[in-house]
């Protein structure tokens, strides 16, 4: 759950993020001139706070998430780096974060099966 907010409430403003992010990547990599330009951040944030809505709120399950979420996200294994090349705009933009938070969160509750 992320922070005091019921998970259902967290979801939602997930998406609403990333649909906000579509629109807002779009538009400024449009004017940086670069898609994904290093400097727009709003696709991890949007990403993470998914990724928040889901784990349990303790501080290691979330610091383990972000450790995971950042791996996925930099290394993009497969099929990650297909979509982020697939995909153009915001929407590509935010996708491609989106893989590697859904990454994050199955080595998570992989993890939480078999070890707790």
């Amino acid at each position: 759950m992320l922070g005091g907010l019921h998970p259902a409430v967290a979801f939602l403003t997930a998406v609403l993020f990333f649909l906000v992010g579509v629109w807002a990547c779009g538009v400024t990599g449009r004017d940086l001139g670069v898609a994904d330009h290093g400097a727009m951040v709003w696709d991890e944030v949007a990403a993470f706070v998914l990724v928040l809505a889901i784990v349990p709120r303790e501080l290691e399950w979330q610091a383990a998430a972000f450790v995971a979420f950042r791996v996925f996200d930099i290394a993009k294994p497969p099929p990650i780096r297909y979509f982020e090349r697939r995909y153009r705009g915001g929407f590509g933009v935010m996708f491609d974060d989106l893989l590697a938070a859904g990454y994050a969160l199955l080595v998570l509750a992989a993890a939480r099966r078999l070890f707790f």
